[in-house]
């Protein structure tokens, strides 16, 4: 599984709009526009595909803390 099945995976199971992961990326220091986004979204084979990184899914769960837990939780290391 590549990260762009979790990231998948953990947008349906958390019912998350794409404004949503764009709002939680913020959260975690990350800037990402809606087309870019989409295009982690994408199939392998489309032309526009792009590999969701390990940096971006980690700044996701990361936003994901902060935004359950708030920032005081939050410990980068």
């Amino acid at each position: 599984m590549v990260n762009n099945d979790i990231l998948k995976k953990l947008r349906v199971a958390l019912k998350l709009k794409d404004t949503d992961i764009i709002d939680i990326l913020k959260l975690a220091d990350f800037e990402i526009t809606k087309s870019q986004l989409s295009a982690l979204f994408r199939k392998e084979d489309h032309k526009n595909y792009i590999e969701c990184k390990d940096q971006i899914l980690r700044k996701f769960l990361n936003g994901l803390i902060i935004k359950n837990r708030g920032k005081e939780f939050y410990h980068s290391k």
